[in-house]
């Protein structure tokens, strides 16, 4: 799997262009500013979009998603429970100064429990709400290597993701991760929407957050 990583924003999102290695497919997830600095990396790498997997509608994982889809042809996949935002992205930014950003319809929507077959990967959507009312993460696997999750803004490095935002919920958003540390080894690399790369066996043993889990265990 090649995995690259843009910081994009004064947010300071990642967004993710992942293709498997050597192949001229590829999906971006999360394009949240930068649009330019997107379609130049894309250009560069000379790979064709299958596809824009959004893990949720906050103004920083999306403002650029409307240049990218018009510019690459990609279907926009975005959370069922969030297209009310997609389309309208401005309405829902709570703060002032950032965008403007265009809306967009999307091509397709997930709910969490789809497979999804892009770019040469296996795509399992998993419903991780919490953050957000609709937030999924995405598992991308090929045949023969660990899944690598894509996560949005549910875990970071000693960190999880704010519940202070509309329709966010601290016990839901635990609960999805729990589902998260479950499901997958702890070797399993999550790709955070902030901050840099770290595995669930590294979050398990040192996130102060998680404490909670293991308490509940």
């Amino acid at each position: 799997m090649d995995v690259r990583m843009f910081t994009v924003g004064p947010v300071q999102e990642n967004s993710f262009l992942v293709r498997r290695d050597g192949s001229d497919r590829a999906v971006l997830v999360d394009p949240g500013e930068e649009a330019p600095r997107l379609l130049e990396a894309i250009d560069a790498l000379g790979v064709t979009l299958d596809a824009i997997l959004l893990t949720h509608c906050h103004f920083d994982h999306v403002g650029a998603v409307a240049p990218v889809a018009k510019a690459t042809g990609a279907p926009v996949y975005c959370p069922q429970l969030e297209v009310p935002v997609l389309q309208d992205i401005m309405a829902y930014v709570p703060w002032a100064g950032f965008g403007p950003f265009e809306s967009w319809d999307p091509e397709q929507t997930v709910a969490g429990g789809e497979r999804l077959a892009l770019a040469g990967f296996d795509v399992d959507v998993l419903f991780t709400p919490g953050h957000s009312p609709g937030h999924v993460t995405y598992a991308l696997s090929a045949e023969g290597e660990a899944p690598a999750l894509f996560s949005g803004d549910v875990l970071f490095q000693s960190s999880i993701g704010r519940t202070d935002l509309p329709g966010g919920d601290h016990p839901t958003l635990l609960a999805s991760i729990a589902t998260l540390l479950d499901r997958f080894d702890d070797a399993t690399v999550v790709h955070p929407g902030h901050m840099g790369l770290t595995t669930l066996g590294a979050e398990r043993a040192t996130n102060p957050f998680l404490a909670e889990l293991s308490a509940q265990q």
